[in-house]
Protein backbone atom coordinates (compact mmCIF):
# COMPACT_ATOMS: atom_id res chain seq x y z
CA UNK A 1 0.00 0.00 0.00
CA UNK A 2 0.85 3.51 -1.15
CA UNK A 3 0.09 5.64 1.95
CA UNK A 4 0.80 9.96 2.09
CA UNK A 5 0.65 12.21 4.89
CA UNK A 6 0.62 15.77 5.49
CA UNK A 7 4.53 16.47 6.39
CA UNK A 8 4.68 19.90 6.79
CA UNK A 9 5.35 19.91 11.03
CA UNK A 10 7.64 16.98 10.47
CA UNK A 11 10.28 18.54 8.44
CA UNK A 12 9.56 22.17 9.84
CA UNK A 13 7.72 21.74 13.64
CA UNK A 14 10.00 21.38 16.55
CA UNK A 15 7.71 21.29 18.60
CA UNK A 16 4.43 18.51 19.91
CA UNK A 17 2.74 18.08 16.51
CA UNK A 18 6.60 17.96 14.76
CA UNK A 19 7.53 15.35 17.23
CA UNK A 20 4.22 13.69 16.91
CA UNK A 21 4.99 13.60 13.32
CA UNK A 22 8.16 12.58 12.97
CA UNK A 23 7.68 9.85 15.82
CA UNK A 24 4.46 8.14 13.82
CA UNK A 25 6.11 7.76 10.14
CA UNK A 26 9.41 6.56 11.32
CA UNK A 27 7.83 3.61 13.27
CA UNK A 28 5.17 2.83 10.74
CA UNK A 29 8.09 2.58 8.43
CA UNK A 30 10.19 0.49 10.74
CA UNK A 31 7.46 -2.04 12.01
CA UNK A 32 5.39 -1.95 8.99
CA UNK A 33 8.37 -1.94 6.11
CA UNK A 34 6.05 -4.15 3.60
CA UNK A 35 4.34 -0.19 2.87
CA UNK A 36 5.35 2.93 0.93
CA UNK A 37 5.13 5.77 2.47
CA UNK A 38 5.36 9.20 0.78
CA UNK A 39 5.73 12.42 3.01
CA UNK A 40 4.25 15.55 1.24
CA UNK A 41 6.51 18.24 2.57
CA UNK A 42 5.05 21.70 0.66
CA UNK A 43 8.90 23.43 1.50
CA UNK A 44 12.42 21.81 1.85
CA UNK A 45 13.15 21.56 5.91
CA UNK A 46 15.66 20.18 7.92
CA UNK A 47 14.04 18.22 10.88
CA UNK A 48 13.44 14.89 9.69
CA UNK A 49 15.79 12.30 8.20
CA UNK A 50 14.79 9.38 5.99
CA UNK A 51 16.21 6.45 7.74
CA UNK A 52 14.49 3.65 5.29
CA UNK A 53 14.14 2.94 2.21
CA UNK A 54 10.60 3.12 2.63
CA UNK A 55 10.08 6.39 3.47
CA UNK A 56 9.78 9.37 0.33
CA UNK A 57 10.05 12.61 0.43
CA UNK A 58 7.98 14.36 -2.07
CA UNK A 59 7.94 18.55 -2.78
CA UNK A 60 5.91 20.71 -4.85
CA UNK A 61 6.83 20.41 -8.30
CA UNK A 62 6.33 23.50 -11.07
CA UNK A 63 6.45 27.42 -10.80
CA UNK A 64 2.73 27.72 -9.23
CA UNK A 65 2.71 24.78 -7.01
CA UNK A 66 6.31 26.14 -5.47
CA UNK A 67 5.16 29.84 -5.37
CA UNK A 68 1.59 28.48 -3.57
CA UNK A 69 2.67 26.21 -1.85
CA UNK A 70 0.35 26.45 0.77
CA UNK A 71 -2.90 26.18 -1.81
CA UNK A 72 -0.47 22.78 -2.76
CA UNK A 73 -1.04 21.57 0.80
CA UNK A 74 -4.40 22.17 1.21
CA UNK A 75 -5.86 20.93 -2.32
CA UNK A 76 -4.08 21.03 -5.12
CA UNK A 77 -1.20 18.05 -3.91
CA UNK A 78 -4.45 15.62 -4.69
CA UNK A 79 -3.33 15.35 -8.14
CA UNK A 80 0.29 14.26 -6.95
CA UNK A 81 -1.75 11.94 -4.61
CA UNK A 82 -2.96 10.46 -8.26
CA UNK A 83 -0.24 10.34 -10.20
CA UNK A 84 1.60 8.29 -7.50
CA UNK A 85 -1.19 6.11 -6.48
CA UNK A 86 -2.05 6.69 -3.09
CA UNK A 87 -4.13 4.68 -1.54
CA UNK A 88 -4.53 6.47 2.02
CA UNK A 89 -3.62 9.99 2.63
CA UNK A 90 -3.22 10.83 6.88
CA UNK A 91 -3.76 14.38 7.73
CA UNK A 92 -1.43 14.61 11.04
CA UNK A 93 -2.44 17.69 12.28
CA UNK A 94 -6.00 18.68 12.22
CA UNK A 95 -7.06 18.66 8.45
CA UNK A 96 -6.98 17.39 5.13
CA UNK A 97 -6.63 18.48 1.55
CA UNK A 98 -10.19 20.12 0.35
CA UNK A 99 -11.85 17.49 -1.92
CA UNK A 100 -10.09 14.47 -1.17
CA UNK A 101 -12.94 12.54 -0.52
CA UNK A 102 -13.98 13.18 -4.30
CA UNK A 103 -10.81 11.47 -5.12
CA UNK A 104 -11.38 8.11 -4.25
CA UNK A 105 -8.14 8.18 -1.77
CA UNK A 106 -9.42 7.27 1.57
CA UNK A 107 -8.24 9.78 4.38
CA UNK A 108 -7.29 9.38 8.12
CA UNK A 109 -7.58 12.54 10.24
CA UNK A 110 -5.41 12.63 13.57
CA UNK A 111 -6.87 15.72 15.70
CA UNK A 112 -4.65 16.38 18.81
CA UNK A 113 -7.18 18.90 20.96
CA UNK A 114 -9.71 21.45 20.43
CA UNK A 115 -8.32 23.43 22.98
CA UNK A 116 -9.44 26.58 20.03
CA UNK A 117 -13.17 25.56 21.03
CA UNK A 118 -12.85 25.51 24.82
CA UNK A 119 -10.12 28.85 25.18
CA UNK A 120 -11.19 30.96 22.39
CA UNK A 121 -9.70 34.16 24.28
CA UNK A 122 -6.58 32.72 24.29
CA UNK A 123 -6.79 32.86 20.62
CA UNK A 124 -6.46 35.72 17.66
CA UNK A 125 -9.67 35.88 16.13
CA UNK A 126 -8.93 35.29 12.84
CA UNK A 127 -7.26 31.98 13.86
CA UNK A 128 -10.28 30.37 15.93
CA UNK A 129 -12.33 31.08 12.94
CA UNK A 130 -9.64 29.10 10.27
CA UNK A 131 -8.55 26.33 12.72
CA UNK A 132 -12.53 26.10 13.32
CA UNK A 133 -13.24 25.89 9.71
CA UNK A 134 -10.44 23.31 9.14
CA UNK A 135 -10.72 20.88 11.93
CA UNK A 136 -14.92 20.21 11.25
CA UNK A 137 -14.27 20.37 7.59
CA UNK A 138 -11.59 17.40 8.26
CA UNK A 139 -13.62 15.51 10.87
CA UNK A 140 -16.88 16.22 8.44
CA UNK A 141 -14.97 14.69 5.46
CA UNK A 142 -12.26 12.36 6.51
CA UNK A 143 -13.14 8.55 6.30
CA UNK A 144 -11.59 7.99 10.30
CA UNK A 145 -10.72 10.57 12.62
CA UNK A 146 -7.60 9.43 15.33
CA UNK A 147 -7.71 11.15 18.71
CA UNK A 148 -4.58 11.43 20.75
CA UNK A 149 -6.81 10.71 24.06
CA UNK A 150 -10.16 10.33 25.23
CA UNK A 151 -10.92 13.89 26.34
CA UNK A 152 -10.09 14.31 22.94
CA UNK A 153 -11.98 12.26 21.37
CA UNK A 154 -15.24 13.55 23.82
CA UNK A 155 -14.55 16.93 22.66
CA UNK A 156 -14.61 15.79 19.15
CA UNK A 157 -18.02 14.43 19.92
CA UNK A 158 -19.26 17.55 22.09
CA UNK A 159 -17.87 20.38 19.67
CA UNK A 160 -18.95 18.79 16.00
CA UNK A 161 -21.40 16.19 17.00
CA UNK A 162 -19.09 13.67 14.75
CA UNK A 163 -20.56 9.64 15.61
CA UNK A 164 -18.22 8.13 18.12
CA UNK A 165 -18.06 5.08 15.79
CA UNK A 166 -15.46 7.25 13.26
CA UNK A 167 -13.32 8.31 16.35
CA UNK A 168 -10.26 6.08 17.48
CA UNK A 169 -7.99 6.77 20.17
CA UNK A 170 -4.72 5.77 19.13
CA UNK A 171 -1.84 6.67 21.93
CA UNK A 172 1.24 8.15 21.23
CA UNK A 173 4.50 7.19 21.76
CA UNK A 174 7.25 9.07 22.34
CA UNK A 175 10.82 9.92 20.89
CA UNK A 176 12.68 6.08 22.17
CA UNK A 177 15.86 8.41 22.98
CA UNK A 178 14.24 8.66 26.26
CA UNK A 179 13.63 5.25 27.50
CA UNK A 180 17.72 4.98 27.02
CA UNK A 181 20.07 5.50 30.20
CA UNK A 182 22.33 8.46 29.48
CA UNK A 183 25.53 8.15 30.94
CA UNK A 184 27.22 10.31 33.13
CA UNK A 185 29.93 11.41 30.83
CA UNK A 186 27.10 13.06 28.28
CA UNK A 187 24.69 14.65 31.07
CA UNK A 188 27.52 16.65 32.08
CA UNK A 189 28.60 17.46 28.54
CA UNK A 190 24.70 18.92 28.07
CA UNK A 191 25.15 20.16 31.43
CA UNK A 192 28.02 22.34 30.42
CA UNK A 193 26.95 22.80 26.80
CA UNK A 194 23.71 24.85 28.05
CA UNK A 195 25.26 26.09 31.74
CA UNK A 196 22.71 24.01 33.44
CA UNK A 197 22.68 24.41 37.46
CA UNK A 198 23.78 20.96 39.45
CA UNK A 199 20.23 20.41 40.56
CA UNK A 200 16.88 21.64 38.52
CA UNK A 201 12.98 21.31 38.21
CA UNK A 202 11.98 21.31 34.23
CA UNK A 203 9.35 22.60 32.15
CA UNK A 204 8.99 22.04 28.78
CA UNK A 205 6.72 23.86 26.70
CA UNK A 206 5.06 26.51 24.97
CA UNK A 207 5.25 29.47 27.35
CA UNK A 208 0.73 30.18 27.00
CA UNK A 209 -1.44 31.15 29.31
CA UNK A 210 -2.78 27.39 29.52
CA UNK A 211 0.49 25.71 30.22
CA UNK A 212 0.45 27.79 33.29
CA UNK A 213 4.15 28.53 33.64
CA UNK A 214 3.11 31.55 35.88
CA UNK A 215 1.89 29.44 38.51
CA UNK A 216 5.08 27.63 39.07
CA UNK A 217 6.59 30.75 39.42
CA UNK A 218 4.69 31.96 41.95
CA UNK A 219 5.21 28.20 43.29
CA UNK A 220 8.50 29.49 43.73
CA UNK A 221 8.45 32.61 45.23
CA UNK A 222 6.21 30.64 47.93
CA UNK A 223 9.58 28.16 48.90
CA UNK A 224 12.03 31.16 48.89
CA UNK A 225 13.95 30.61 51.64
CA UNK A 226 12.70 26.84 52.61
CA UNK A 227 13.80 25.57 49.27
CA UNK A 228 15.71 27.77 46.41
CA UNK A 229 16.34 25.13 43.46
CA UNK A 230 16.51 26.68 39.76
CA UNK A 231 14.00 26.23 36.96
CA UNK A 232 14.68 25.25 33.45
CA UNK A 233 12.65 26.02 30.64
CA UNK A 234 12.48 24.55 27.80
CA UNK A 235 9.74 26.66 25.44
CA UNK A 236 9.24 30.33 23.95
CA UNK A 237 6.02 32.90 23.90
CA UNK A 238 5.61 35.85 23.30
CA UNK A 239 2.94 38.29 25.44
CA UNK A 240 2.88 35.50 28.36
CA UNK A 241 6.25 35.09 28.28
CA UNK A 242 6.04 38.59 29.12
CA UNK A 243 4.25 38.61 31.67
CA UNK A 244 5.74 35.60 33.29
CA UNK A 245 9.16 37.45 32.69
CA UNK A 246 7.84 40.38 34.95
CA UNK A 247 6.30 38.92 37.51
CA UNK A 248 10.08 37.32 38.26
CA UNK A 249 11.44 40.80 37.84
CA UNK A 250 8.72 41.93 40.67
CA UNK A 251 9.84 39.02 42.91
CA UNK A 252 13.41 38.77 42.59
CA UNK A 253 13.63 35.21 40.75
CA UNK A 254 15.63 36.25 37.86
CA UNK A 255 18.87 34.24 38.73
CA UNK A 256 16.26 31.11 39.58
CA UNK A 257 14.46 31.22 36.43
CA UNK A 258 16.85 29.72 32.78
CA UNK A 259 14.72 30.04 29.69
CA UNK A 260 17.12 27.83 27.10
CA UNK A 261 15.60 29.62 24.33
CA UNK A 262 17.27 32.58 25.47
CA UNK A 263 20.60 30.85 24.62
CA UNK A 264 22.99 30.58 21.76
CA UNK A 265 22.77 27.33 22.41
CA UNK A 266 19.18 26.89 21.51
CA UNK A 267 19.55 27.79 17.79
CA UNK A 268 21.82 24.15 17.70
CA UNK A 269 19.70 21.47 15.35
CA UNK A 270 20.24 19.14 19.05
CA UNK A 271 17.99 21.04 20.81
CA UNK A 272 15.63 22.13 17.73
CA UNK A 273 14.66 18.38 17.57
CA UNK A 274 15.18 17.41 20.94
CA UNK A 275 17.93 15.40 20.91
CA UNK A 276 19.17 16.80 24.02
CA UNK A 277 16.10 16.46 26.23
CA UNK A 278 16.71 12.98 27.22
CA UNK A 279 20.16 14.38 28.91
CA UNK A 280 17.92 17.32 30.27
CA UNK A 281 15.08 15.20 31.57
CA UNK A 282 17.43 13.10 33.05
CA UNK A 283 19.41 15.08 35.25
CA UNK A 284 16.58 17.07 36.23
CA UNK A 285 14.68 16.78 39.79
CA UNK A 286 11.04 16.62 38.71
CA UNK A 287 9.29 17.75 35.37
CA UNK A 288 6.42 20.49 36.73
CA UNK A 289 3.56 20.77 34.04
CA UNK A 290 0.77 21.87 35.68
CA UNK A 291 -1.22 23.03 32.89
CA UNK A 292 -5.07 23.57 32.67
CA UNK A 293 -5.88 21.95 29.68
CA UNK A 294 -4.07 19.31 27.15
CA UNK A 295 -4.57 16.94 24.21
CA UNK A 296 -2.39 14.82 25.83
CA UNK A 297 0.50 16.07 27.35
CA UNK A 298 3.56 14.57 25.77
CA UNK A 299 6.15 16.01 27.73
CA UNK A 300 4.63 13.84 30.60
CA UNK A 301 4.96 10.95 28.69
CA UNK A 302 8.82 12.27 27.75
CA UNK A 303 9.46 12.23 31.66
CA UNK A 304 8.07 9.08 32.58
CA UNK A 305 10.27 7.50 29.98
CA UNK A 306 12.93 9.24 31.70
CA UNK A 307 12.31 8.07 35.08
CA UNK A 308 11.66 11.62 35.87
CA UNK A 309 9.16 12.48 38.42
CA UNK A 310 6.08 14.20 37.62
CA UNK A 311 4.40 17.62 38.54
CA UNK A 312 1.13 17.77 36.64
CA UNK A 313 -2.46 18.87 36.77
CA UNK A 314 -5.98 16.29 37.50
CA UNK A 315 -7.72 17.88 34.93
CA UNK A 316 -8.23 16.78 31.27
CA UNK A 317 -6.17 14.40 29.63
CA UNK A 318 -3.17 14.84 32.13
CA UNK A 319 -4.31 11.35 34.49
CA UNK A 320 -4.38 9.55 31.27
CA UNK A 321 -0.87 10.64 30.43
CA UNK A 322 0.71 10.53 33.88
CA UNK A 323 -1.74 6.95 35.12
CA UNK A 324 -0.18 6.06 38.84
CA UNK A 325 3.38 8.04 38.24
CA UNK A 326 2.86 11.14 38.74
CA UNK A 327 2.04 13.79 41.47
CA UNK A 328 -1.44 15.80 40.65
CA UNK A 329 -2.25 18.92 41.88
CA UNK A 330 -4.99 21.85 41.06
CA UNK A 331 -3.24 23.55 38.65
CA UNK A 332 -4.70 27.09 39.91
CA UNK A 333 -2.87 26.34 43.42
CA UNK A 334 0.88 27.51 43.41
CA UNK A 335 0.49 26.20 46.93
CA UNK A 336 -0.28 22.79 45.66
CA UNK A 337 2.80 22.94 42.99
CA UNK A 338 5.03 23.91 45.78
CA UNK A 339 3.53 21.57 48.25
CA UNK A 340 4.40 18.56 44.98
CA UNK A 341 8.27 20.25 44.74
CA UNK A 342 9.12 19.86 48.68
CA UNK A 343 7.73 16.45 48.72
CA UNK A 344 9.50 15.07 45.46
CA UNK A 345 12.70 16.81 47.12
CA UNK A 346 12.68 15.79 50.43
CA UNK A 347 10.58 12.50 50.89
CA UNK A 348 13.05 9.96 48.62
CA UNK A 349 10.89 6.70 49.37
CA UNK A 350 7.69 8.55 47.55
CA UNK A 351 10.50 9.92 44.45
CA UNK A 352 11.53 6.30 43.94
CA UNK A 353 7.72 4.62 43.61
CA UNK A 354 7.04 7.54 41.35
CA UNK A 355 9.48 6.74 39.37
CA UNK A 356 8.94 2.93 38.88
CA UNK A 357 5.49 3.41 38.36
CA UNK A 358 5.78 6.38 35.84
CA UNK A 359 8.39 3.68 34.00
CA UNK A 360 5.53 0.90 34.36
CA UNK A 361 2.80 3.39 32.79
CA UNK A 362 5.25 4.52 30.28
CA UNK A 363 5.19 0.89 28.67
CA UNK A 364 2.04 1.63 27.01
CA UNK A 365 2.93 4.14 25.07
CA UNK A 366 5.48 2.93 22.98
CA UNK A 367 6.24 3.63 19.11
CA UNK A 368 5.28 0.00 18.36
CA UNK A 369 2.06 0.24 19.87
CA UNK A 370 1.17 3.38 18.48
CA UNK A 371 2.18 2.24 15.04
CA UNK A 372 0.46 -0.50 15.25
CA UNK A 373 -3.00 1.31 16.46
CA UNK A 374 -2.46 3.37 13.82
CA UNK A 375 -2.14 0.73 11.17
CA UNK A 376 -4.97 -0.96 12.72
CA UNK A 377 -7.28 2.27 11.84
CA UNK A 378 -5.74 1.83 8.28
CA UNK A 379 -6.37 -1.25 7.92
CA UNK A 380 -10.34 -0.84 8.14
CA UNK A 381 -10.27 1.51 4.89
CA UNK A 382 -8.79 -0.99 2.66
Amino acid sequence: MNIGFDAKRAFHNGTGLGHYSRSLIQSLSEYFPEHQYYMFNPKPGGLFSLKNDNLHEILPSGICNKTFSAAWRSSWVKQDLKKLNINLYHGLSHEIPAGINKTGIRSVVTIHDLIHERYPEQYNTIDVKIYNKKFRYACMNADKIIAISEQTKKDIMDFYKTPEEKITVCYQGCNPLFGIKVNEAEKNRIKKQYALPDEYFLYVGSIIERKNLLNICKALNILKGELEIPLVVIGDGKKYKQQVKDYIAQVGLQNQVIFLSEKNTAALTSYRTAADFPAIYQSAIAMIYPSFFEGFGIPVLEALWSELPVITSNTSCLPEAGGEGACYVNPAQPEEIAIGMKKIYYDKLFTDTLRNKGWQHAQNFTPQKHATSVMNVYQTLW
